[in-house]
């Protein structure tokens, strides 16, 4: 058992290792190219990656957040209307969303739609030598096919949070007004009050976190198949799980630093 332990440690300090190193490389092509006056990579390679990223998940980020926003008001005010307090409902789901619940669900979804396309489509280009082919050209694989969709899924991750945390308030107010009987008028004024810059600030940093590691995360699984489809499938399938568990991990550290730090 003790030595399953050891393996699994030593094999996770080598992931951690090759994510730092993969980035350090990508940071010194970049920072390489701009140094000469030269684009560190093409304007709309970054702009379609960000209409990927972005754009076309804020449908699914919707959606998730106006459900989970309408479920967690209803089980709430039910709950709450036993000790006649249901109008605290406002300020519990607006504080959970901006500080917990937007963050974390916008990076599950983008992990689970954005990190496995980029590990599939770079996994399918390094298994096809696509990947060599780039580089025995002169152009630096990982600046080229790196660094826009890292930038894309980080600089977006927090406007899909801001996104999802609103979607969840108007889902709650929808059903609070529903069968709760609070008024909408009174609902985000409620909000509007219980909310503090603290809590804004911690949804905006986590978010920018959860972006950089389902980047990270992906782009470096997608770079290490070697061959066919079925590595290519096997590697999706794992830069799915890690970067799902290195997200909620993340959350949790940053929890437990917020509350003893910033209570």
């Amino acid at each position: 058992m003790s030595s399953k332990i050891g393996t699994y440690a030593i094999h996770s300090l080598q992931e951690i290792s090759s994510l730092a190193w993969l980035g350090r490389e990508t940071l010194a092509e970049v920072l390489e190219r701009v140094s000469t006056g030269r684009s560190p990579f093409r304007l709309e390679h970054f702009f379609y990656q960000c209409y990927r990223a972005g754009v076309g998940s804020v449908p699914m980020v919707m959606l998730l957040s106006i459900f989970v926003g309408l479920t967690m008001a209803l089980l709430t005010g039910y709950q709450l209307q036993r000790f006649g307090i249901v109008t605290i409902v406002p300020a519990v789901v607006s504080i959970s969303f901006t500080r917990e619940m937007g963050p974390l669900f916008t990076g599950i979804v983008l992990a689970s739609r954005i990190g496995a396309a980029y590990t599939a489509e770079l996994g399918a280009m390094s298994a096809g030598g696509e990947v060599k082919a780039i580089e025995g050209m002169g152009i630096g694989a990982l600046r080229y096919l790196v660094t826009p969709r890292f930038l894309a899924i980080f600089l977006l991750t927090p406007s899909l949070t801001i996104i999802s945390v609103i979607s969840g308030i108007v889902g709650a107010a929808f059903i609070s007004n529903l069968l709760l009987q609070i008024g909408y008028s009174f609902f985000f004024d409620q909000v509007m009050s219980s909310l503090l810059v603290k809590d804004l600030m911690s949804g905006v940093v986590k978010s920018l976190l959860f972006g950089a590691i389902i980047g990270m995360i992906s782009c470096y699984k997608g770079l290490l198949v070697e061959k066919g489809a079925v590595e290519v499938g096997t590697a999706t399938t794992s830069s799915v799980v890690t970067a799902v568990s290195s997200v909620i991990a993340c959350d949790s550290l940053c929890n437990i630093f917020l509350v003893t730090f910033f209570p």
